[in-house]
């Protein structure tokens, strides 16, 4: 469950008095970061980004489950936390971009053993403070797993992200990831990067496999291109979304489409990797790849 805000203390590790944003601390550092400082502290560190509130952010919310399927998610969440909870009385992890609970991520909030501090660009009741992922406000080796979850896309520089996540976990932590592949423009100016399965296996190779896959096959992304289709025709992104909903159908595609195939035309691909002082070689890249050619 999230962790009371003034155990914080306990993690962080930075240079100067963090800035304040009501009772939220705000650990960025402006110079290289894409926030501005003025724009974030005049307007609240209120997301730039409209999310929606109230009934139409749970109507979204909704919408994600029913076109994107979360029970993938929430198997790999739970092989997660078991690994966790086999080797740490009371597991701490870190949600990087927690401004929203992720598809299929509320057991982690749920479960009474695990502590969860959570940050983001901006605050939200999800996290207890705001930073930038490219230099993550936190001791070396604080914490016990990370979970990056629909956010390495929308940060400018992914491998320095990630070299954060492996410089706070402990030895042999635990990272889970979520990454788009074939998927439309989100979150429109902060959205920068795709990966495939085997670029996603490279972001992480400083981690030891435990197990890798797809988020959404070919069926939940012919939904987004379907989708997106329709957007453009009528200009309406809510003219899109009801059209998603309406081919919420095709997902089932992905059960009779073997998982290499899905693999080279997924929605997305996610990873579970434990922290290892011995990257993956280049040249045991080509062995990693999953798919169907």
């Amino acid at each position: 469950m999230l962790a009371p805000a003034h155990r914080l203390n306990a993690f962080v590790e930075w240079p100067a008095e963090p800035l304040h944003v009501g009772d939220t601390p705000v650990y960025v550092d402006f110079t290289t970061s894409v926030l501005d400082r003025d724009r974030l502290l005049s307007g609240g560190a209120a997301s730039e980004i409209d999310r929606g509130h109230g009934a139409l952010a749970a109507l979204r919310r909704n919408l994600r489950r029913v076109t994107n399927p979360d029970g993938g998610t929430r198997r790999n969440l739970d092989v997660f936390l078991d690994r966790l909870r086999a080797r740490h009385t009371r597991p701490t992890v870190l949600v990087v971009g927690g401004g929203e609970i992720g598809n299929g991520a509320d057991r982690l909030y749920s479960d009474p053993g695990v502590e969860v501090l959570a940050f983001d660009i901006y605050a939200s009741p999800h996290v207890q403070f705001v930073a930038d992922g490219h230099r993550i406000p936190f001791a070396d080796g604080v914490v016990h797993g990370v979970v990056v979850q629909a956010v390495l896309e929308h940060v400018l520089d992914p491998a320095t992200v990630v070299a954060e996540i492996h410089r706070v976990l402990v030895p042999g932590g635990l990272v889970y990831a979520e990454t788009p592949f074939l998927q439309q423009v989100h979150e429109g100016p902060y959205d920068f990067t795709r990966f495939t399965e085997s670029g996603h296996r490279w972001l992480f190779r400083g981690f030891d496999r435990v197990g890798s896959g797809v988020v959404g096959g070919p069926g939940v992304q012919l939904i987004w291109t379907v989708g997106a289709v329709v957007t453009g025709l009528t200009r309406s992104r809510a003219a899109g979304r009801a059209v998603r909903l309406a081919l919420f159908w095709l997902r089932l595609l992905d059960r009779v489409i073997p998982e290499p195939f899905q693999s080279d035309g997924a929605c997305g691909v996610w990873f579970l990797g434990a922290r290892s002082d011995t990257p993956l070689p280049a040249s045991a890249m080509p062995g990693e790849y999953r798919g169907a050619q």
